[in-house]
């Protein structure tokens, strides 16, 4: 195809309908698109609207409570999102981003225990940037790479592994690890004493064994852990008047200690190997240059790098 008829075929198609055709795909529904977009539920579906006539396919069809695309739906989206994320990306450069007077929603997925440390963080941010909106969703390892595949979130941060090939990713912090218990029992922790004990662990996927129990093993020997919780918020209070221990990364002290006195609370260092607790910062490659991101990652970067 020649230059004047791709000219020809842009003048004819109104570009303003691909932000909607991007936010249907994304988020299957014309009321959530249209939020998204800031658009109405009835100008979001004219537009849908026009997008079938000109591509003379449903695009959408309709399952239950949402849209399932059309094949030609799923072709024009893996050939238009490339041109998509470039066009993003040049617009967004070209466009300063003002905290104190721009409106963004930005959306940010992060684990329990990163969320409590950047708490109060948030506090500062709604003063710096009182217009915009931050939208926190719970993201683990496991979760994460498909949070930003689907642009559920923008960024996302916690002790993540394998990401999408659309994405970026750069190490905030290295901590050691902590063994948790109430101050009234008895300590330090030995290495008799933590096979001894039972033992509490944060698991997002339910399960009751983790890295130490590799370890332990090397070494001939075992723990016994009776109970997982979904969150590291629930690991105080859990632990309090229990003789149970809670292996926890540095780091989350320092966040419990933002939400009051942890005198109830003792910590001792762990009696084996531990790797390094990670903390990861992963972005999509599309927001990589947008200057609005580029400040929010940079504020917490800063905040979490030293906390």
């Amino acid at each position: 195809m020649s230059q004047r008829s791709e000219e020809v075929g842009l003048r004819q198609f109104d570009l303003n309908l691909l932000p909607v055709f991007a936010a249907l795909m994304r988020e299957r529904s014309v009321t959530r698109a249209a939020q998204t977009l800031f658009l109405s539920q009835p100008a979001t579906s004219a537009a849908l609207g026009r997008l079938r006539a000109f591509f003379g396919d449903p695009l959408f069809i309709r399952s239950g409570h949402r849209l399932e695309p059309t094949p030609r739906a799923e072709v024009l989206m893996a050939q238009l999102a490339p041109a998509l994320q470039s066009m993003a990306g040049a617009i967004s450069t070209a466009i300063p981003f003002d905290p104190a007077h721009d409106a963004r929603t930005f959306r940010i997925g992060m684990s329990g225990d990163i969320a409590l440390a950047v708490f109060p963080l948030l506090r500062q941010l709604r003063k710096e940037a009182p217009s915009c909106r931050i939208i926190l969703r719970s993201a683990s390892y496991r979760t994460a790479p498909a949070m930003l595949e689907s642009r559920e979130i923008s960024m996302a941060i916690g002790h993540l592994e394998e990401l999408p090939a659309a994405a970026k990713m750069r190490v905030l912090r290295r901590d050691g690890w902590r063994v948790l218990r109430d101050a009234s029992t008895p300590g330090p922790i030995d290495l008799d004493s933590y096979c001894e004990r039972p033992h509490l662990i944060v698991t997002a996927r339910g399960v009751l064994t983790s890295f130490v129990d590799e370890e332990l093993q090397k070494l001939g020997r075992s723990r016994r852990v009776v109970l997982g919780v979904p969150d590291f918020a629930l690991v105080p209070r859990t632990l309090l008047d229990t003789d149970l221990l809670c292996l926890v990364p540095e780091s989350l002290l320092q966040a419990f200690s933002h939400f009051g006195p942890t005198e109830p609370l003792a910590s001792d260092p762990p009696p084996l190997a531990c790797p390094e607790a990670l903390t990861h910062m992963a972005w999509r490659t599309a927001s990589d240059q947008d200057p609005a991101e580029i400040w929010l990652r940079t504020r917490l970067a800063e905040w979490l790098a030293h906390r």
